[in-house]
């Protein structure tokens, strides 16, 4: 069954951790299947669609070739959707997010500032559980509730890995509809537009950085194209992602 959410008023109300999904055991789980190894983009593929009610109009992803290497295609025109992993790990001292993406465009009303604007060629989520030591009634309330109606509980915090539009590589700033969300732009407008990037972070190091706290478990990983929002059209490519212990 494809995970659903909804931007962006269901994410405001929901804290907007990224996406319905939460896996809350302790095991080591740093497993993602490779992209170049998938038979097919299917439920035996580890990654499954992430649908949002509310946006008839899909990304669409695909497997295809690139220079020899198996790579996943996004395409995206006016919608939204994405690709989920689930992932169960404790992050520890130092956890290693490593992928390579290339994008054929960014957005010219892209702007990771505004809501209207909060649409990119490519990002990668990265979801950690809830902490409900850590949160008010409300807030636990809402989960509750949420819980209820979808039949998941909702992740905490998240990372969220994006190819900005104009926001300068190396920014970090709160998602325009709620703080839990850090938005980190690893890349930025047109300079390496149609070229593969490799991209390393510290995924524990960006936590502490934008919560300013020890991060709890993973819950997921996710990739998306979206342009709901500014209606744009891009193409971006994704190679394989991986999570390491070791810097």
């Amino acid at each position: 069954m494809p995970t659903r959410l909804k931007t962006p008023a269901f994410m405001a109300l929901l804290l907007g951790s990224g996406f319905l999904c939460l896996c809350t055991g302790t095991a080591a789980d740093t497993t993602l299947a490779p992209f170049s190894g998938l038979a097919a983009l299917d439920e035996q593929s580890g990654w499954e669609p992430l649908t949002f009610p509310g946006i008839k109009q899909h990304s669409r992803y695909q497997l295809e070739n690139d220079d020899g290497v198996q790579v996943i295609r996004a395409d995206t025109s006016g919608g939204a959707s994405g690709l989920i992993a689930r992932v169960s790990t404790q992050p520890g001292e130092s956890l290693i997010l490593r992928w390579r993406w290339k994008v054929s465009n960014v957005f010219e009303q892209g702007d990771a500032r505004s809501k209207s604007g909060d649409d990119y060629p490519a990002r990668i989520y990265v979801a950690f559980v809830f902490q409900p030591e850590k949160a008010g009634w409300l807030e636990r309330t809402k989960r509750k509730a949420a819980a209820l109606i979808f039949g998941e509980e909702l992740p905490g915090n998240a990372l969220n890995y994006i190819w900005a539009n104009k926001l300068p590589a190396g920014t970090m700033i709160p998602n325009p509809y709620t703080d839990q969300t850090r938005m980190v732009a690893v890349n930025s407008g047109m300079e390496r537009a149609g070229r593969w990037v490799s991209v390393e972070r510290d995924i524990v190091a960006d936590y502490r950085e934008a919560f300013g706290e020890e991060p709890p478990a993973l819950a997921g990983i996710a990739i998306m194209s979206d342009s709901d929002n500014t209606g744009e059209t891009a193409t971006a490519w994704y190679g394989d992602i991986s999570l390491t212990t070791d810097p």
